[in-house]
């Protein structure tokens, strides 16, 4: 494999700016859930110009994509790219407080950062294509594109329409984002379910809301008259008592939590009228799907009140129905190999440099060292597991929520975490760890580790047969364990009010000027 694996190295160090340049892009489009226009985009052109087949709006997302690559008749890996970036994030790549040009603090910016997501991905299939074909390894590669990971959104709905069925592998990575989770793979516990959606409230009759009698004033909701409450009340109040309720939806053990969202319905200059339309968004991390069910039908109960008492309609809009995840220690074995043979990221000195300007715009003293030591050390599968064991209780098997757990059920599946530059010190700001994120001195050595990692991996399974047959009965025996069938039974919520940019006679701006 060592030919294979130089080839694959080589293709990474001698594409080394594109990649940086590339990755700065994606960052700077810094697109949100479900509206990654020009991201999907650049990818779909990019991999059909390095000979890919590329299905776009894959599974009827607009901003998703299906990519695939033959050389012969062989086993297929698969791989993926997130985009999707989060609203009030704003930041420039630059070692201080900034948004980017042109626009305010209050629009999207990556903060995982999923720029450097894709681009480690994306450098890791287009490696391992170059090696095939140095070598002539025979087999194939997909690569899908991943809109809205962060309400859960496209992996759940590409698994039900089965477009990671039959793949020899899927090979999950991320910028690490917790500890002890960073330049190491997951082994038992792997993340758990997470279901979102939406309640949409509409006051669709206020007439109705106090029939009027003698006297009633000839205008409905006139100035005079007792108007109804409106869905902004509904919402409210279903927020408020979502809230107050939610110590009594499920018993105090494991890691579990409830977060809520409110989508915006352009109602800032609607006069006095009753608001007629208003949507919260709920999202729910547990480890397993009965807690899942658990709050959903309370708060649809919630809900259903809520809607009565305040003269409104309620229709629940699903976002996403995510699974548990799946350990496989056949292939995580593979890829700890992989990472054990690259190593952690190196950082040069110029991006020490940058990374102690960032602490001394956040008021810190610079250090010598100015990175978290996790940055550049590795840590063994069963010790991160033994010391995330430690704050969980012995019967819960999933923690954390991230939805590559959906792959796991059609596919061998690792989780792979490699460092993104982290600040000794702080507390920091938000900005400190978005900015690191798309400074490429800082960023870059976290793309070009991942896409060797990934494309190592590939290659040692495209190449071994006795590992896939080890990694594929591993799926197998665990999967019908407690098998659970593809969840969602929803479109694709791409028509609800997203924040996203547009474009006026004052030219491109996020829909919330700030």
């Amino acid at each position: 494999m060592t030919k294979a694996f130089d080839a694959a190295d080589a293709w990474i160090a001698d594409h080394a700016g594109d990649l940086s340049d590339w990755c700065a892009q994606i960052f700077d489009y810094a697109e949100p859930a479900w509206r990654e226009y020009r991201s999907a985009a650049w990818y779909v052109d990019r991999l059909r110009a390095e000979g890919f087949e590329v299905e776009a709006e894959s599974a009827g997302m607009p901003t998703a994509f299906c990519a695939r690559w033959q050389q012969g008749e062989g086993p297929v890996v698969g791989m993926y790219a997130e985009y999707d970036a989060v609203p009030a994030n704003c930041q420039a790549p630059v070692p201080f407080e900034a948004p980017r040009a042109g626009l305010g603090p209050l629009a999207a910016g990556h903060t995982d950062p999923h720029s450097a997501l894709g681009m480690g991905a994306l450098a890791g299939v287009l490696a391992t294509k170059a090696a095939m074909q140095a070598q002539g390894i025979p087999g194939g590669l997909q690569i899908t594109g991943e809109p809205a990971e962060k309400v859960r959104g496209s992996k759940p709905i590409h698994a039900a329409a089965g477009y990671y069925d039959g793949l020899a592998a899927m090979l999950s990575w991320h910028p690490f984002y917790m500890l002890p989770l960073c330049n190491t793979v997951r082994w038992d516990t792997h993340c758990g379910a997470a279901y979102s959606f939406v309640y949409r409230f509409r006051c669709a009759a206020p007439q109705a809301w106090m029939q009027g009698g003698e006297g009633a004033p000839p205008i409905p909701q006139s100035h005079s008259d007792v108007r109804a409450p409106g869905a902004n009340d509904a919402l409210i109040t279903l927020y408020q008592l979502g809230r107050s309720l939610r110590e009594s939806m499920l018993p105090h053990r494991g890691g579990w939590s409830v977060s809520e969202a409110i989508l915006s319905t352009g109602q800032a200059s609607a006069d006095n009228l009753p608001a007629r339309q208003a949507d919260l968004q709920y999202m729910i991390r547990v480890p397993d799907l009965d807690m899942a069910e658990q709050i959903t039908a309370q708060l649809d109960r919630l809900a259903e009140h809520v809607a009565l008492i305040t003269g409104c309609t309620v229709e629940k809009i699903w976002v996403s129905k995510s699974r548990p995840g799946l350990p496989n220690h056949a292939l995580a074995s593979i890829a700890w190999e992989a990472l054990q043979q690259v190593g952690a990221p190196v950082y040069d000195a110029q991006a020490l440099d940058l990374a102690r300007q960032v602490q001394a715009a956040c008021g810190q003293e610079p250090t010598d060292d100015p990175l978290i030591p996790e940055c550049t050390r590795l840590i063994a599968p069963q010790e991160a597991e033994a010391i995330l064991r430690r704050d969980l209780p012995p019967g819960q098997r999933n923690s954390t929520s991230d939805d590559y757990t959906d792959m796991c059920w059609h596919a061998p599946t690792a989780r792979i975490y490699i460092a993104r530059p982290a600040l000794r010190g702080g507390p920091y700001p938000p900005w400190a760890m978005n900015a690191m994120g798309g400074i490429p001195a800082l960023i870059d050595p976290t793309v070009a580790t991942a896409g060797r990692v990934l494309a190592r991996t590939a290659l040692q399974l495209l190449t071994d047969s006795g590992a896939r047959d080890a990694a594929a009965e591993e799926f197998a025996r665990r999967r019908a364990e407690n098998p659970i069938p593809p969840l969602a039974d929803y479109p694709p919520p791409v028509d609800l009010p997203w924040p996203e940019y547009v474009t006026t006679v004052r030219g491109r701006h996020w829909h919330i000027p700030g």
